[in-house]
């Protein structure tokens, strides 16, 4: 038998799970957000409050992969030639401000502490980072993350954590007691670009043939092991390198952007991503010192109020210079005017290089800490009391939005002969399509001919979402196979009540139970085949067009209030007086349409 169970652990999994479910609806509730719930929430049973948890240190490391995932389906979204397209934002306005930001600070610390210039420029550095985790989860909770706002600060936010290389660098040169095996900065850089150049191939060449595998297999378990490894993997390398494990898995995101699995794949990291980010964030709550606070209440709100001013104001400056609206730009300011969950990395590297105290880190951890909780505070406030404008700031022509699917587009799952059709006369129309299937030979054989068909599960409430659903107009479902259940559109209608679907069914009784479940949309795969070849019959037979017409038009109003009254009656069998039969000498009530036409079954008597 196995031994008694480790309650400690399962303790403190209630205790983190029961502060979460009490306080991060409170904050939603007040229109605070969840990221400043679960702030409070490990504010509150951390050691320097109610300590009910008093050791954060194994529960950090591991939430810290909360970001490593978000920065994953992040990638996931941002393809290599929109990443191209943002190289300005990127590597000019995010360079100029990781710089400006921390010589300004820099400044501000030598000119009113007693700091060296080297620890107060490693501050400086460290500060001029915001959180990635706090400002992505944000937008991406709000939808704004394919705005003109969103796209620069993710840009910025992105360089920022390439920037974590160099920034360690600097501190390991200003190091008063350097490691002696510590790679040297040269080293560091060639590792670092060899390793992103090494994940860049395998993306190419080995995840797309891994996910395949996976989705041969059709274990749905088969596929969420596969994208866990594709993120560990990454993050191991990168992390073995003394480099940012987000890094690593944003780059394994990028290289799979263009791959027909990522909607699947999307899907399955997305409740892992939701439950470690939350479980980061009350992390970093454990980890804020009250005692400082307390201690020295006035100078942990001066450097505070330092910061983010700072932060503010450059950050607005260099968004107007790169030509935003003032608008925008004070937007944007205020979205990275926090510090970010790296400078925690450069504080700990400061004090192992004796250029600061743990006094000193243990301060401006709590001031990078309070300085995210009084951004939520003021973006919650500019949100309730700042009307919103309705008119948005124009899209860059060179960028394409993140979202797989545009306001209005439409999502078609099942990509096989009945979907194909469809599909070309949407394309015919001009209409955006986002087109999904099940079946990894149908992907192959469709970007053979140019098509780009996503892998997935479209029943799946989460497939759908990754691809759109909340922004499209409809969804298609196209696939065949047999008479599926029903009940499989429930969970999609209610997690997408505005979304409107049109079905292809199998047959008479799957149309039957289709319609008895409030499905009216419905289309039976053969019955405008059928009716498409009868009226060739006739035109073959020489029945003029007329006639053709009216025959059809009346089949298909007596086929109508057929169906209609097997779906109220639920018996297969009635209405079968609205049935033609042999014999059956049928004439349009408006004679004269046919011409005086005599039918060929008296014809040929």
């Amino acid at each position: 038998m196995a031994g008694p169970a480790n309650t400690e652990v399962l303790r403190e999994a209630v205790i983190y799970l029961a502060a979460a479910a009490v306080v991060v609806p409170i904050a939603t509730r007040l229109r605070l957000g969840a990221v400043l719930g679960y702030l409070g929430a490990g504010a509150l049973i951390g050691p320097m409050a109610l300590g009910l948890v008093r050791t954060q240190e194994t529960v950090a490391a591991f939430a810290e992969f909360g970001v490593v995932l978000l920065l994953f389906v992040i990638g996931l979204e941002l393809r290599p030639a929109r990443l191209w397209a943002l190289r300005r934002e990127i590597f000019g306005l995010g360079t100029l401000q990781v710089l400006v930001c921390g010589l300004a600070l820099w400044g501000a610390f030598v000119l009113t502490t007693a700091f060296t210039w080297q620890a107060a420029l490693v501050l400086g550095l460290a500060l001029s980072l915001s959180s990635t985790a706090l400002v992505v989860g944000l937008l991406k909770e709000r939808g704004e993350l394919s705005t003109p706002v969103g796209e620069r600060a993710f840009a910025i936010l992105l360089l920022q954590d390439i920037a974590i290389v160099p920034l360690l660098i600097v501190v390991a040169a200003f190091s008063r007691a350097p490691a002696p095996d510590a790679p040297e900065g040269l080293t560091l850089v060639l590792s670092s670009l060899a390793a992103i150049v090494g994940l860049a191939f395998a993306g190419r060449f080995v995840l797309n043939p891994l996910f395949r595998l996976a989705a041969h297999v059709g274990n749905r378990e088969v596929f969420v092991i596969a994208a866990l490894l594709t993120v560990t993997g990454a993050s191991f390398l990168m992390a073995s390198l003394g480099l940012s494990m987000a890094l690593g898995a944003f780059v394994a995101g990028v290289m799979l952007a263009d791959s027909p699995y990522r909607h699947e794949v999307e899907a399955d990291i997305e409740p892992f991503r939701g439950l470690l980010l939350g479980l980061f964030f009350i992390s970093v709550g454990m980890g804020l010192d009250l005692s400082v606070l307390l201690e020295r209440p006035l100078l942990v709100l001066q450097l505070v109020a330092i910061l983010m001013a700072t932060k503010l104001l450059l950050v607005a400056a260099l968004a107007r210079l790169f030509g935003s609206s003032p608008r925008a730009a004070w937007r944007l300011g205020l979205l990275l005017a926090q510090g970010g969950e790296f400078a925690f990395v450069l504080f700990k590297a400061a004090v192992s290089g004796l250029l600061i105290t743990e006094g000193a880190a243990s301060l401006f951890g709590a001031v990078v800490t309070l300085s995210m909780v009084a951004t939520l505070v003021l973006l919650a406030l500019v949100r309730r009391f700042v009307p919103e404008r309705p008119q948005r700031e124009p899209q860059r022509p060179d960028l394409e939005g993140p979202a797989p699917a545009r306001p209005g587009a439409v999502i078609v799952i099942g990509y096989g002969r009945f979907g194909q059709i469809v599909t070309q006369m949407l394309h015919a129309r001009g209409v955006d399509v986002v087109l999904i299937d099940r079946k990894p030979e149908q992907i192959d054989l469709s970007r053979r001919f140019g098509w780009r068909v996503y892998y997935g599960d479209g029943f799946r409430p989460e497939v759908l979402r990754a691809a759109g659903a909340e922004q499209a107009r409809l969804v298609i479902i196209t696939t065949g196979g047999g008479a599926w259940d029903p009940a499989l559109l429930e969970p999609l209608k209610l997690s997408f009540p505005h979304m409107k679907f049109v079905i292809r069914v199998h047959d008479r009784l799957h149309a039957m139970r289709m319609i008895a479940a409030d499905q009216e949309l419905v289309v039976r795969e053969l019955f405008w085949s059928a009716i498409e070849m009868g009226r060739l019959v006739l035109k073959e037979l020489g029945t003029p067009e007329e006639v053709i017409d009216e025959i059809v038009e009346e089949y298909v109003r007596r086929d109508s209030e057929r169906l209609a009254l097997q779906v109220a009656s639920g018996d297969p069998m009635a209405g079968q007086d609205r049935m033609f039969r042999p014999g059956h000498d049928w004439r349009p009530e408006h004679p004269e349409t046919s011409l005086g036409e005599i039918p060929v079954a008296e014809a040929v008597k």
